[in-house]
């Protein structure tokens, strides 16, 4: 099986990643013995998942890929966008960054937001781009157990549930990850 290297750290993108990428043995950033921090310094959400894409794979010499998310949220021009992990600050969690949010937009009737998920695989050198995106909007409190990050306050468009109140199958057939992951499976199984 081929082995290809997914840099990151959280094992929640991990596994929905691996229930999507199935013909692959995916490993993570802990199987390098890789715990420091990439630093994301870039503007764009492509910026990001390229830099940390292109230091894996100058670092351990490997086929990798990386991605970076943003939500984007209309009323907050935009905000939290390619910042959205440090929203509340650089050492930050979800949930300080998730009640940031609903404090900012608490007087605001417009809650439209989307998510954007790029890609970055580097294989052999050569640096391939996939994107996914959802609209939605944002929901007046958190709802939900699942899921990571943004999901307990975000309502795909077409639903009345929060990604967290979503299993990990009903997530990864709607979700902006997933988008991008078939795009990155598609391409791989053509290549492969």
């Amino acid at each position: 099986m081929n082995k290809i290297c997914f840099v990151t750290g959280n094992k929640n993108k991990l596994i929905e990643i691996q229930q999507l990428l199935t013909s692959y043995d995916i490993i993570s950033l802990p199987d390098l013995n890789f715990y420091d921090d990439i630093p994301e310094t870039e503007d764009t959400v492509e910026g990001n998942a390229l830099l940390k894409s292109n230091f894996i794979s100058k670092k351990f010499n490997i086929n990798c890929f990386s991605d970076d998310t943003g939500l984007f949220i209309d009323a907050l021009d935009g905000l939290p966008g390619v910042k959205s992990a440090r929203f509340a600050g650089d050492k930050c969690n979800s949930e300080e960054n998730i009640n940031l949010v609903l404090k900012k937009l608490q007087s605001n009737s417009n809650r439209s937001a989307s998510f954007r998920t790029v890609i970055c695989l580097i294989i052999n050198n050569s640096k391939h781009f996939f994107e996914g995106s959802i609209s939605g909007k944002i929901s007046e409190k958190k709802v939900g157990e699942g899921g990571f990050g943004y999901d307990p306050i975000f309502i795909p468009e077409g639903s009345k549930k929060t990604f967290s109140e979503m299993t990990v199958d009903e997530k990864n057939l709607i979700s902006h990850r997933s988008i991008a992951v078939r795009k990155l499976v598609s391409y791989l199984n053509k290549y492969g």
